[in-house]
Parts: structure tokens; sequence; C-alpha cells
């Protein structure tokens, strides 16, 4: 039996070990990453062979699942040929697909296979969101999604020549030229820019959310659902060492996480509180839980699990949030509300219903928008345009 062919029925048994639960469990990722650790006769090599191809079958799930058990070799081989051209995946594909033809659009490899590129994306989320429907938008949400670094150093240098030393090749985002694209399968959490805290890894549609808000040097910021504080050490360093953030989540752990980051990063302008100060803060960040629809180019899973039903609980704890947070913001402040969701019931509609409820906020222009149109003062931030996941942002201001 060739290496190949041994390497085909391991995926085959993942696969099945998966499929009851690819489309109802929210947490997969954790599932997978289990899975591939239980496999004591796995090397690191083999783990991200077999990610790759899990990934790849969740992204083009439609196109695959019918045919898991009564055309198992054809389900090894269209894997083996949609997945990633890595030097991980390389051999693998050689003897698995060289035989198919190399199709780069998405539009000719589901004329190959005969499918529908549609398909790709829940039917139900059409209504919510007809943009990413477009040949453009439905080719960046198959796409591997990008590792993108946000720069913690006034010295890119350093972090510059480290990498060409290891041979990684970066790019600089046209856009945000402070947000380097790793190009290749570098890991930079192995790096000594990474240890030093020169470098944070932050999505780039992540990093134009609190770049379109024009933040003021010096302001007092509170970050209401912080989480482990990747827009936190953002804001805090978008402050400068005469400004500060107050972080808040309800999870503690997050917060120990986000202190770490903080002190690697050598920023002392963070802070966690319990109980923020009403009316205290030039500036409120409600980066709110949402669906994660915006991510589902990077957690292709939760294009299954997630239903409309989610959509609408997601909206209605969003606009609590909101309201609950408001009173932090001081007269003249802003209230700047965030999701990685492509919804307008959780963007939109929220804003709209607090602004109606909430007679002493007026919604703002934002200071940039990257390209996008502002819809009512605020944007949406589509994956294919910068190579992000998806976002959505709106500045309000207390009168």
């Amino acid at each position: 039996m060739s290496v190949a062919t041994s390497q085909q029925q391991v995926f085959l048994r993942l696969l099945r070990q998966l499929a009851p639960h690819w489309r109802r469990d929210a947490a997969l990722p954790r599932r997978i990453q289990q899975l591939l650790s239980g496999e004591r006769s796995f090397g690191s090599r083999d783990r991200r062979l077999y990610r790759e191809l899990l990934y790849t079958t969740l992204r083009y799930l439609p196109w695959i699942e019918p045919d898991l058990e009564r055309e198992p070799a054809r389900v090894v081989k269209i894997v083996a040929w949609l997945a990633a051209d890595t030097r991980d995946t390389r051999a693998y594909r050689e003897e698995t697909c060289a035989d198919w033809p190399t199709l780069s659009s998405l539009a000719e490899r589901a004329s190959f296979l005969k499918a529908h590129p549609e398909t790709l994306l829940p039917a139900w989320f059409r209504d919510d969101c007809p943009e990413i429907f477009t040949p453009t938008e439905l080719a960046a949400q198959l796409a591997r999604a990008p590792i993108w670094l946000r720069l913690q150093t006034e010295r890119p240098e350093d972090v510059r020549s480290e990498f060409e030393a290891v041979d990684w090749r970066i790019k600089e985002a046209p856009a945000l030229p402070s947000a380097w694209r790793i190009l290749g399968d570098g890991d930079a959490t192995k790096s000594k820019a990474y240890t030093r805290g020169l470098i944070e890894i932050q999505d780039l549609g992540s990093q134009l959310v609190l770049e379109s808000v024009g933040i003021e040097d010096g302001e007092h910021w509170l970050d209401a659902c912080a989480g482990a504080g990747g827009k936190t050490l953002q804001l805090a360093r978008l402050l400068g060492g005469d400004g500060s953030v107050d972080a808040h989540d309800i999870r503690a752990t997050a917060l120990d996480e986000l202190l770490s980051r903080a002190e690697r990063a050598e920023l002392e302008n963070v802070r966690t509180v319990d109980a923020p100060e009403p009316a205290a803060y030039d500036g409120v960040l409600v980066d709110a839980p949402c669906s994660g629809s915006g991510t589902w180019r990077r957690s292709p899973h939760l294009k299954w699990t997630t239903t409309p039903a989610q959509i609408g609980e997601k909206a209605w704890l969003q606009q609590t949030l909101l309201a609950k947070f408001a009173g932090n913001v001081r007269p003249g402040g802003r209230l700047v509300y965030a999701t990685c969701s492509l919804s307008p019931q959780e963007n939109a509609r929220v804003v709209d219903a607090f602004l109606a409820a909430h007679p002493e906020f007026q919604s703002v222009p934002l200071a940039r928008n990257f390209g996008f149109i502002p819809v009512q003062n605020a944007i949406t931030l589509l994956p294919a345009r910068h190579d992000t996941d998806g976002f959505f942002v709106a500045s309000l201001r207390r009168r």
C-alpha cells in the first residue's frame, strides 16, 4: 500500500467520525483538534495535511457530503483537488488528483464537477446578505483565510529582518501598511517578534474596524466586550501613552489572557475593570458577540451550524449590550458598535433600534471607509476587497 493510499483511508475514517457533527456542532474546530491530537501516530505534517483536507471538506460540504457513502473514492479525489497546494498537501495531491485539470476559478471548478457555486453558502442567508453570493465575494468565501499581523513596534525593520532570516515572506496591506500578511506557512507565534510583543495576530478587517473610527490621542476608552483583547491592544496603541483603555468582559480567563498580552506588548495604559464607571469615557467600544457570519471563510463549519433563529437571538443580545454600556459614554463621547457578522439583523437594524430608543445618541460619519460605501454612516467590510474577514462598524455620538 502506498503512502497516499494509506493517507486516503485515514482521511475517510476521520471524515466519517466528523460527519454526524458537522451540521450541528458549533465547536467543531475543537472536535477536529481533539481528533487529530488523539492520533498518536500522526506527526505535525500529518496533522497539517488532514486539517487542510477536513477544512476543505467543510468549505465545500454540499459538493462532497452526498457522495461520502456511495462514492468515497470520488470524495477523496474531489477534496484533494479542491485543497490548497501547500508543502504539506503537495505530494498527497499529486498522487490523488494529478490527472484532473488545474482550474483556478470557482466557476470553472463548479463546471468541471457539474456543481453549483451558490450552494456553498446557506440558501437562507441570501436574503440577509446577497452581496456575498456575487462571484467575487463567493470566491473569497471559499479561499483559505490569510494570516494577518498587526505591528506593535515603531521599528518594523526588526520584525522584517527576523522573518527574512527564516525565509518568511510578508506583504504590507495597501489599505493599512502597519498590517502585514504572511505569505506561505510561517508560524508567527514561534517568532521572537511575537514573544517580544512586536506583533499580534489580528485579521486585517478587525484592524480596519478601529482604524475607521478616528481614535484620538489621549482619550479614555472602555472596551466593553474585550475578550482576550485583540482590539483592546490595538486601541491602546491608537490612544498613545497619554490615553488609556479599561477592558471589561464577563469571562475572567479571557481578561487574564488580555493582561498577559498587554504585558508582552509593554502596554501600560490597559487595565481590566469589573464595573465600568458611568458617563466616564470618551469612547466605548461594544464589539458584540454575534453569529460570526463574517468569519465563515475562516470558520467554514459555522455556515452549516448557524440558523436564522440564532441570528435573531444574537440581535436581541446585541441590543441589550448597547443599551447597557451606553450609560458609560460621557456627553459628547462616542459609542462604537462592531460585529463580525454580515447580517443586517445584527448590524444596521440593531443600531436603528438603539437610536430609536435612545434619542440622546446620533450616528456620526466614520473617519475612514477603506473603499466601502457608508450606509447611514456605517460600513460593512466585505471580505473580497481587502482579503479579510467580514465586519460591521458604526459610530454614535452622545449629545
